[in-house]
């Protein structure tokens, strides 16, 4: 629970300097969910710029999908909605086709399946809106490094880039820790 309070404490303000001015809906994809441990947190980041909040969260993991969904799946303040998806083949799924306001992936894994993550990326930009957002976390500060990479050659314009100097250490993983850094990318136009 201090995880998740201390990602909305880095999370909300960057949220607000996006989003300036409240919006009528606003739609975000989940990729790699799992139990979705982050959507109370989504939602109150997000609520206080829009009207409507839509999210949408897919993972492989069909338990874990199951979990989000007897934990998230009626809420009075957004609409929810868990697919058991592959993120890297989201191109060819009729109901993420978009466009996203923001996608979020958190404790992204470029480390475990680059080319894999590659595709998850690419998908994920080119499910965002003209003025959306594409937010990760990373667990590692060299896992960061080669996301930022990848994401940037794709068309990704890094716009912020914050270590989290509370994250909590990972016992059982050398050099791990929760939510380390937190990025948000822009869509270059006119990258296909």
């Amino acid at each position: 629970q201090a995880d998740l309070l201390q990602l909305k404490y880095l999370l909300a303000p960057l949220l607000r300097d996006h989003f300036r001015s409240q919006l009528s809906e606003i739609r975000l994809l989940n990729i790699a969910c799992g139990r979705a441990d982050e959507t109370g947190t989504l939602v109150d980041s997000l609520t206080p710029h829009c009207q409507q909040l839509e999210i949408t969260g897919i993972d492989i993991r069909n338990r874990e999908i199951g979990e989000a969904k007897q934990r998230w799946g009626k809420m009075a303040s957004a609409k929810t909605q868990f697919y058991t998806q592959d993120a890297s083949h989201i191109a060819h799924i009729h109901q993420l086709d978009g466009p996203y306001d923001v996608v979020f992936i958190r404790h992204q894994n470029y480390w475990n399946g680059a080319e894999a993550w590659q595709r998850i990326y690419d998908n994920a930009l080119h499910r965002l809106n003209d003025n959306g957002i594409l937010v990760i976390t990373s667990y590692f500060d060299r896992e960061h490094l080669q996301a930022v990479q990848a994401i940037s050659a794709m068309g990704g314009t890094l716009t912020t880039s914050i270590r989290n100097p509370k994250s909590r250490i990972i016992n059982d993983a050398p050099n791990k820790s929760v939510d380390r850094h937190i990025a948000i990318f822009t869509r270059q136009t006119g990258v296909s």
